[in-house]
């Protein structure tokens, strides 16, 4: 078996900024219809789905998939793949609040898996704050998995 010295390093990315400068608002029919395509009723207080945690801060992160991509000298088209995502609530998503995204990558790691080879495994974080200011009401870390078929044996 070869070992991971014989690759090369993983790109150094960690401390990229993902702040965004785009603002993120939980429109009422759109949280409407999420909901009824779950099965559940929108909330009469005002608070949106909690899958909105996701949503918004991939959409108004600093970068989109394909630039998160390149930073870590990534061809997209190779298909990035979620490995997880985890999210911790500080306070509720409301409808028709504006909010923005601050983030960073934290690592991108090389490996190597029996099943896909080589791989590079991306963790950045992002948080969701509202937008006139204040602490983050939301603060995720997901994870992806990078299929280096390039460096395939």
């Amino acid at each position: 078996m070869e070992q991971m010295e014989e690759f090369p390093p993983a790109p150094d990315v960690a401390g990229t900024s993902l702040d965004g400068t785009a603002i993120f608002s939980i429109a009422a029919d759109e949280n409407a219809a999420l909901c009824r395509s779950t099965g559940v009723q929108p909330a009469t207080d005002g608070s949106a789905h909690p899958i909105y945690y996701y949503i918004a801060t991939q959409v108004a992160m600093g970068k989109t998939v394909g630039g998160v991509c390149e930073t870590c000298e990534f061809d997209v088209e190779d298909g990035p793949m979620m490995g997880s995502s985890g999210v911790r609530f500080a306070g509720q998503l409301m409808v028709g609040q504006d909010y923005r995204v601050t983030g960073e990558i934290l690592s991108l790691v090389r490996k190597k898996s029996r099943k896909l080879g080589v791989m590079d495994v991306l963790t950045y974080r992002l948080r969701l704050h509202p937008a006139a200011g204040g602490d983050a009401v939301l603060e995720t870390d997901n994870v992806w998995v990078l299929p280096r078929k390039e460096l395939a044996a």
